[in-house]
């Protein structure tokens, strides 16, 4: 199973800027962030396929995040600019060895996403 540690999260103003990082232990064929906030249930954020780069990203955080990724260092990098009070949640990091639906991939109750990180947390102060 591919181990997955997240690390960048911290606590900013409204209108920063956080760089979220997903270092993994082996490449895999997708991956997604997630976030959830307390009292939420979990929410897909972006998903990135790791051979094409293809991406696709939750309507909230459209054209304010971007997912990217480094297949030589094994990183999945989620940038994200302008930031909400609302964004304020634990991010996770998920992979997935299989292919999904645009609607699968940013959902966070897909079985597809065999592996998980612990979480970093992002708070957003207005």
């Amino acid at each position: 199973q591919v181990q997955l540690v997240e690390s960048g999260g911290g606590s900013v103003q409204a209108g920063g800027s956080l760089r979220l990082s997903c270092a993994a232990s082996e490449l895999s064929y997708l991956s997604g962030w997630f976030r959830q906030a307390p009292g939420k249930e979990r929410e897909g954020v972006a998903f990135i396929y790791l051979n094409s780069g293809v991406t696709d990203y939750g309507d909230s955080v459209l054209g304010r995040f971007t997912i990217s990724r480094d297949n030589a260092k094994k990183m999945v990098y989620l940038q994200m600019n302008n930031l909400k009070p609302e964004d304020s949640a634990m991010y996770y990091c998920a992979a997935s060895p299989y292919h999904m639906s645009p609607e699968q991939a940013l959902d966070a109750k897909s079985t597809e996403y065999i592996s998980w990180g612990q979480g970093t947390q992002v708070t957003v102060s207005s």
